[in-house]
């Protein structure tokens, strides 16, 4: 089998060599009947059953949902529309930087949990604990949180008639059930919420366009008034700061498409397609949104999120004011559906990551047990159970009061996390180094990071930045004055995670990973005849028809 290419550097980062004879196939990455396993002995098979179709448009819609469009309110609120966009836009170019870093390392080793598994290999078991640690945190109030609103947004059509533990219950008998069936049938049903998400998007913003120009039986010309007749940059740094805080919080760290990356069957194909289409993605969602939502609703409305009077979206509240009947419910109901899809991302992906550190030994084994459907039982268990307790944790105390909590919580996981990958970059690309390894160079379409090392560079300079805001509003919080209280409430999951890692190396003594001994062999994919064909058909037609893959959701 001979390449159509000579030797360059393609549009998406690959190195493409021409190949004079085929390559060596090993059986670990047979392709037979569409579903490759990862199998590790002794604690079963988790299924590679999500394609790169499901994994293209599951990253499409991956963490648009409730952050986008509702908690942009909150940050709309507290912070001004000028704080809002540049907090976004800061976290948008860190989404870039995360994704990049991330991206390469999955690319070579597709392993289930993914970067886990690098800071183990790489740099050190104890930072690998602290890594999984705040990602299984991180999405777990991310899963508690999605009930918060979940409750919020029933209520817009139930008004408090439904008892707020009923709703909770419903929420999450709805997302639990799905772990009970095949992993194939949460990917489709993620594609479905992606899909739904998406188009959501697309209308809104052509509803919120409508509206700026006077749309409606009661709308008016909007003409950027919002930005002048009110504060722009409402409370100053700890407005920036709160805005980048929620931004982080609603965009994700994304690395759920690696994890997800790790049981796809073509890891080379979907992770190199997430890593260019992902960041942009971000970027476009959420920079347009904060702007169409800086102009449509005034930052002193009391309907926005942790305002005076009934939450709802800053969509909707544009629409109602706007007289456009029906319409307010049919995003409703949408945002129902994409937040349901986002809540069973914050149970997939802590699962796998206590799986990973079960089979890294950084947690007790039968953790990693996955049952003949492919499915970690054990690590799924106690995730929903966790999940469950945040959950209803909304009936001790106020809704909001615990949303902030889990959002500060969730913040401060994401932008740690964020740091460990692009350390864990500067690691890996050391062991290549120190070893002469060709592994980002060799044949068969290796994939390396444009301009590397910028994205790590960027992404730890951003993630300090974070940490200072979290700092910042832990010692002078929005309209309060310093308290333990607060200062404990911003930095918690801060607290827990540096302290759960520091405690880890004390007591396992664990060894910093030396390069010139780091694995760069277990995990490392090598791709099948059947995808080295589907690659050169992919690179052999012409850009156009490149580009608008990123475009099919089918």
């Amino acid at each position: 089998m001979k390449s159509q290419f000579e030797q360059t550097n393609g549009p998406e980062g690959q190195t493409k060599v021409c190949r004079e004879k085929p390559l060596e196939l090993t059986p670990t990455h047979s392709v037979g009947e569409g579903q490759i396993e990862s199998d590790v002995e002794g604690f079963g098979k988790l299924h590679r059953t999500l394609t790169p179709r499901l994994i293209h448009v599951i990253s499409l819609g991956s963490n648009v949902g409730s952050g986008l469009f509702i908690a942009t309110g909150k940050a709309l609120a507290e912070g001004g529309p000028g704080n809002m966009f540049i907090g976004y836009l800061i976290v948008c170019i860190g989404v870039w930087a995360n994704l990049q870093a991330l991206s390469e390392m999955t690319i070579a080793f597709p392993t289930s949990g993914n970067y886990i598994d690098y800071a183990d290999r790489w740099v050190d078991p104890a930072l690998a604990f602290g890594a999984g640690l705040a990602e299984w945190l991180g999405w777990t109030t991310v899963f508690a949180s999605e009930a918060t609103f979940f409750v919020l947004l029933v209520n817009f059509w139930a008004a408090g008639a439904i008892p707020e533990a009923a709703l909770l219950t419903i929420f999450l008998v709805c997302c639990l059930a799905v772990f009970l069936v095949p992993n194939k049938y949460f990917g489709w049903l993620e594609y479905f919420g992606s899909l739904v998400k998406v188009l959501l998007f697309f209308f809104i913003t052509i509803i919120s366009l409508a509206i700026i120009g006077g749309a409606g039986p009661s709308g008016y010309v909007r003409d950027g008034s919002t930005w002048t007749e009110l504060p722009a940059f409402k409370n100053g740094f700890g407005g920036l700061a709160n805005a980048a805080l929620l931004a982080i919080w609603a965009t994700g760290d994304q690395v759920f498409i690696g994890v997800m990356g790790g049981e796809a069957e073509s890891p080379r194909y979907s992770m190199a397609h997430a890593a260019n289409l992902v960041p942009w993605r971000v970027a476009v969602f959420y920079l347009v949104s904060v702007v169409l939502v800086s102009i449509i609703v005034p930052s002193d409305d009391s309907r926005l999120l942790g305002g005076s009077s009934v939450t709802t979206s800053p969509f909707v509240i544009a629409v109602e004011d706007a007289g456009i009947r029906g319409i307010p419910s049919f995003i409703n109901a949408c945002l129902i559906i994409g937040l349901l899809a986002i809540a069973l991302e914050g149970i997939f992906l802590p699962s796998r990551i206590l799986r990973t550190m079960a089979l890294q030994r950084l947690l007790p084994s039968f953790i990693a047990r996955v049952d003949e459907k492919g499915r970690p039982r054990w690590a799924l268990a106690i995730t929903a159970v966790v999940g469950v307790i945040l959950t209803y944790m909304n009936l001790s105390a106020g809704s909001l009061e615990v949303l902030n909590w889990l959002i500060a919580i969730t913040s401060a996981s994401f932008f740690i996390n964020w740091a460990i990958i692009a350390f864990t970059s500067f690691r890996f690309r050391a062991a290549i180094k120190a070893q002469n390894s060709t592994l980002l160079t060799s044949p068969a379409y290796a994939w390396h990071s444009p301009l590397w090392p910028l994205a790590p560079v960027i992404a730890l300079i951003i993630s300090t930045f974070l940490l200072v805001c979290i700092l910042y509003l832990g010692i002078k919080p929005i309209d309060d004055s310093f308290s333990a209280y607060n200062f404990f409430s911003y930095t918690i999951g801060l607290i827990l995670i540096i302290v759960a890692t520091v405690m880890y190396k004390i007591v396992f003594r664990t060894e910093w990973r030396n390069p010139d001994t780091a694995d760069l062999v277990t995990g490392r994919a090598v791709l099948s005849g059947e995808e080295i064909r589907q690659l050169d058909d992919y690179y052999a037609m012409p850009r156009w028809r490149r580009v608008g893959e990123y475009l099919r959701v089918w």
